[in-house]
């Protein structure tokens, strides 16, 4: 039982350090929504802007991509602990798909550039602060290391079972 803990918290701090280096690698990429500075306050520059779902976009296709890798070098160094390795992926990567949200909203890394077709002349056109609209792709992360875990370890099943050769391999 020690050892599935120890498997447990292992995965969890893994993935929550590998959370916390993807939110910089989000913020470095993704695209900031373009802001105008007016006496009225700071408004959309642009209406027509895909920033907001492009930035949505990126950190699903970061914390998707970091799930299946997760997941596959969870099946493979964590055999011996099948529980406690699954059960961190499911924690640890949810754990980690906030601490990449925070990340990447906190820290703004890299040069940005803003481009506002409806930009006034004389007005400040500065870079939003980066920021996840879609809610739902914070379960990227869990849902696919989870499941290729599952696929793998579904896959290996099947090649060991007796299932596989019907009537005992004998015709």
């Amino acid at each position: 039982m020690a050892r599935e803990v120890r498997a447990f918290a292992v995965t969890v701090l893994t993935l929550a350090a590998l959370g916390a280096a993807a939110g910089l690698l989000w913020s470095g990429i993704a695209p900031r929504v373009p802001l105008q500075v007016t006496d009225q306050g700071t408004l959309l520059a642009d209406p027509t802007t895909q920033a907001l779902i492009a930035a949505d976009g990126w950190f699903a296709v970061i914390t998707g991509g970091l799930g299946l890798v997760c997941g596959g070098c969870a099946w493979l160094a964590g055999r011996r602990w099948m529980l406690g390795v699954l059960l961190g992926l499911c924690v640890g990567g949810t754990a980690a798909s906030f601490l990449t949200q925070w990340a990447g909203s906190a820290f703004t890394i890299g040069s940005v550039t803003v481009e506002a077709a409806a930009a006034a002349p004389g007005a400040a056109i500065v870079p939003g602060a980066l920021q996840l609209t879609a809610r739902g792709v914070l379960v990227s992360w869990p849902l696919l290391a989870v499941g290729f875990f599952a696929l793998l370890e579904g896959m290996h099943g099947y090649r060991e079972s007796s299932l596989r050769q019907p009537y005992g391999g004998q015709l």
